[in-house]
């Protein structure tokens, strides 16, 4: 255990719009809180997690995954406006004139965060360990849209771009602009001296944690994407993936022996293989021409690293398939990035 002491806080207010008690809502079998309490209690380095809710029903279900609750957060600091803060400010004052304890570094892990790698929060709390100059380390993740063609509009209708480092870049290709990042909240961990003393939750030595995905949820749709995304990691699930076109790019010309690996989709299956999910295999290959095809295409599977449980030959040709339980190649590619 670390020799710091090291507060996990998950601010978790019982008042959302978008999302009715999404802090609490069930997915993939847990209350949402409890993946950040979760996350919390693996970490090798934080020693305290404590939930900040204005909700007693928040509290107990908190309390029952491993958090402590040791105050209730004033209705004050817990309306759609309420900055964090004011919320951080709280419980850092309640903790040391209750408590007398004060800690070292502040992690801050939201509950609309379901989906967190552990080894993140770990490291993000090693580059702030290694360095007492660092003020936060917070997450950031690549930005879907070109900030440098973005535009403030006048009143009067005449806009001014929002970046101006680079002479008209608006009138450049995408291609040629900076890569752009955007703090995604995932994981926040501050120096708890920089809350309390400069009353600030990052400080002025921010250092950034580059990311690949985001599961922030404050959608419907984020929270069933995020919800399918959790059930899979379980594992326990059967997926049933047809070869050409899925895992072999496609071939018009049927000669299957020359075909090429879909890598981006076989990292996925290997994934899903990995966390305990049974893949299966199916082809049509050889249903029109009568070749049998299953040598090439075992071969195939083995040169390219395919992890599999059961592969099966033989499946009726056709224009179109339909199936109740579909999940398309598009759904896979969005669910991991």
């Amino acid at each position: 255990m670390s020799e710091k002491k090291i507060l996990a806080l998950i601010p978790a207010r019982s008042g959302s719009k978008s999302v009715v008690d999404k802090n609490i809502k069930q997915i993939a079998g847990k209350p949402m809180i409890a993946y950040s309490i979760e996350h919390a209690q693996q970490s090798k380095y934080i020693n305290r997690i404590i939930v900040s809710t204005d909700s007693e029903v928040y509290a107990k279900i908190a309390r029952e995954y491993g958090a402590e609750t040791p105050f209730l957060r004033p209705a004050e600091y817990a309306t759609d406006t309420s900055l964090d803060i004011e919320v951080f400010e709280h419980a850092l004052l309640w903790l040391k004139e209750q408590e007398d304890y004060e800690p070292d570094i502040i992690v801050q892990l939201r509950p609309t965060y379901p989906i967190r790698r552990v080894s993140d929060i770990d490291a993000m709390i090693e580059m702030m360990m290694a360095d007492e100059e660092i003020d936060c380390v917070r997450t950031l993740a690549p930005a879907t849209e070109v900030a440098h063609k973005m535009w403030y509009m006048g009143e009067n209708g005449r806009i001014r771009p929002i970046l101006t480092d680079i002479p008209e870049a608006y009138n450049m290709a995408r291609q040629m602009l900076p890569k752009i990042l955007y703090q995604n909240g995932n994981v926040d961990v501050i120096r708890a001296k920089v809350i309390t003393e400069q009353h600030s939750m990052s400080g002025k030595n921010i250092v950034g944690y580059e990311m690949t995905d985001n599961f922030d949820i404050d959608t419907t749709a984020e929270f069933e994407k995020a919800s399918q995304y959790l059930t899979i990691r379980a594992g326990g699930q059967r997926f049933v993936f047809d070869i050409d076109g899925v895992i072999a790019l496609k071939r018009e010309d049927l000669d299957y022996a020359q075909a090429e690996p879909n890598e981006r989709m076989i990292r996925i299956i290997n994934q899903l293989y990995e966390w305990g999910n049974e893949i299966i295999l199916f082809t049509a290959r050889g249903y029109v021409t009568g070749i049998d095809w299953k040598p090439v295409t075992l071969k195939q599977m083995e040169d390219w690293g395919v992890h599999y449980t059961e592969l099966h030959m033989g499946k009726p040709n056709a224009d179109f398939y339909v199936d109740d339980k579909m999940i398309g190649v598009d759904t896979l590619y969005n669910l991991f990035g």
